[in-house]
């Protein structure tokens, strides 16, 4: 059975926290949960200790002949703080320990996952956005908070997640064990498939639901990084604390993932941008002629996202380009691992019926040093994990490489 904290901090989204107790109980999990004074203002200890079946406590003073503030932290193989509030981030990052909830994150020696939950003001307040830059740099997994309503009136980014997306990205880490490869790192996936008008109500499209791309967002913020989604067409649940940009068109998607690639150290491209467009867009409903004959439809080319990310990389980006092929896929994807100046180019095989929508990807894995390994049939979220595994190997070697030089 696995060990699991729940830290809870004195925040409105406590009551939240209730919900992701339950979660972790009802998957077999044992849970001890550790408020702080505060938060017992919110939900009382009754309420938690009912739910854990567990003993609550604040203080290391309570139950001081077990020596609470070290045995917790040491058994542990998860910690989640879920709401962390701007206080809770500030004492984590500064090493302060004046509660059993402090004390047991500066003794424990497993994953640590926060979900921040705060005003917008103070989530982007400067000495809150380094304490999170610090918390990252040491291997912690701070997790972008949602965007949506706050305490009283207020909306903007600062809510907490759900629970059942931090229970989601939890069940991620402990999957991973103690390793966060792609802790302070900034990966940008894009998912989905984009959408060029026609008309007011038509568009050409394509068939992808965009289910690899977001595992693999999951996957890296579970593996530390703080990500950045830019999704096209998706109608998928949010994943927790990822930031996440909606995209419609390709224009919009080459301008959401360039920015987004501008401080990013790798950029995973699962979407799929259309190739074509629309010469011109009607301004209103396209009309059947009077015979059936439907107008010539004029196209024009949109442009190559991941080459432009090619083109422009840093020094020790990563790229990551997919090739979703009918035909002569390897032959293909090397092509375009040249062309797009990709590290690695993620390569399957597409049709009606096959990968598009589906929870299972068959992938070649094509690198830019000649490397080629096939994979049968698995489940996305695995295809994830291979996937970074390789682009966190890239980044470690090129950190050796600096060493040396």
């Amino acid at each position: 059975m696995t060990e699991v904290v729940l830290g809870v901090c004195g925040g409105i989204a406590a009551y939240k926290a209730a919900e992701l107790l339950r979660l972790f109980t009802e998957s077999g999990h044992s849970v001890r949960v550790v408020p702080t004074a505060s938060a017992l203002k919110f939900v009382g200890a009754p309420t938690w200790e009912a739910l854990s079946g567990k003993p609550v406590a604040t203080e290391v003073w309570d139950d001081a002949y077990e020596v609470p503030h070290v045995r917790i932290g040491r058994s542990a193989e998860l910690v989640v703080v879920a709401p962390a509030t701007a206080d809770m981030l500030a004492k984590a990052a500064h090493g302060i320990a004046d509660d059993l909830l402090t004390n047991t994150l500066l003794t424990a020696t497993c994953p640590i996952v926060y979900a921040p939950a705060m005003h917008t003001e103070m989530w982007e307040n400067p000495a809150t956005r380094a304490n999170v830059a610090t918390l990252r740099d040491r291997g912690a997994i701070v997790i972008e908070p949602a965007v949506g309503r706050l305490t009283g009136k207020d909306t903007g980014k600062g809510r907490l997640p759900e629970p059942s997306a931090i229970f989601e990205l939890a069940r991620r880490v402990l999957r991973r064990g103690r390793e966060s490869d792609l802790a302070g790192r900034h990966v940008v996936v894009s998912a989905g498939g984009t959408r060029e008008p026609l008309d007011p109500v038509r568009f050409l499209g394509n068939r992808s639901s965009g289910k690899q791309g977001y595992a693999i967002a999951k996957a890296a913020a579970a593996r530390g990084a703080r990500v950045t989604l830019v999704a096209a067409n998706v109608a998928l649940d949010d994943p927790a604390g990822i930031e996440i940009t909606r995209v419609g068109t390709t224009e919009e998607l080459r301008a959401a993932v360039l920015k987004a690639a501008e401080d990013a150290d790798a950029v995973v491209m699962a979407a799929a941008p259309a190739d074509f467009r629309p010469a011109t867009v009607a301004t209103q409903k396209i009309k059947k002629t009077a015979d059936g004959t439907p107008e010539p439809l004029l196209l024009t080319t949109n442009p190559d996202i991941a080459a432009e990310v090619g083109a422009s990389k840093r020094t020790g980006q990563i790229l990551v380009a997919f090739a979703a092929e009918t035909h002569d896929a390897l032959e293909n994807a090397r092509a375009k691992l040249t062309r797009k100046r990709a590290d690695l180019i993620v390569i399957n095989e597409v049709g009606v019926d096959r990968v598009f929508g589906a929870d299972q990807n068959e992938v070649t894995l094509l690198g830019a040093d000649g490397s080629t390994e096939s994979f049968a049939e698995l489940p996305k979220d695995d295809v994830a994990d291979m996937i970074l595994d390789r682009v966190a190997a890239m980044l470690e070697r090129q950190v050796g490489d600096g060493e040396k030089a």
